[in-house]
């Protein structure tokens, strides 16, 4: 699906209530675009550890309007699932990051002097 809108229409269909309900959560999701405007953006939330994240951040359920708890994380399995047809981990998604140099760098080892050494 290509907007949060629709997504919130599909929760709508699943579990009643109100596009309002579901839109925050579905925007949740997508605010990535805001940083990379192509389906790359996905890898930062579309994943397993992402609808985790989606609970930790909106609650275990909402209550729409017609007043039915609605598990959040059923809400972001649906979305992910529409998206990408399935639900990937976040490691599926790095195996595919080629390492790179810059990647690789750590900080340097600091020298440390021993300021008890006899000179």
């Amino acid at each position: 699906m290509s907007h949060c809108h629709y997504h919130a229409l599909s929760s709508v269909r699943k579990w009643g209530g109100e596009v309002s309900d579901y839109l925050p959560l579905h925007q949740w999701f997508d605010k990535s675009k805001e940083i990379l405007a192509d389906p790359r953006h996905r890898a930062l939330r579309h994943h397993a550890e992402g609808i985790f994240m989606l609970e930790s951040l909106f609650g275990t359920v909402i209550v729409n309007a017609d007043g039915r708890e609605v598990p959040v994380r059923l809400i972001g399995e649906q979305h992910v699932i529409e998206d990408l047809g399935t639900i990937p981990s976040f490691a599926d998604w790095a195996r595919l990051i080629e390492p790179q140099a810059w990647m690789m760098r750590g900080q340097p080892k600091l020298v440390t002097i021993d300021t008890n050494m006899a000179v």
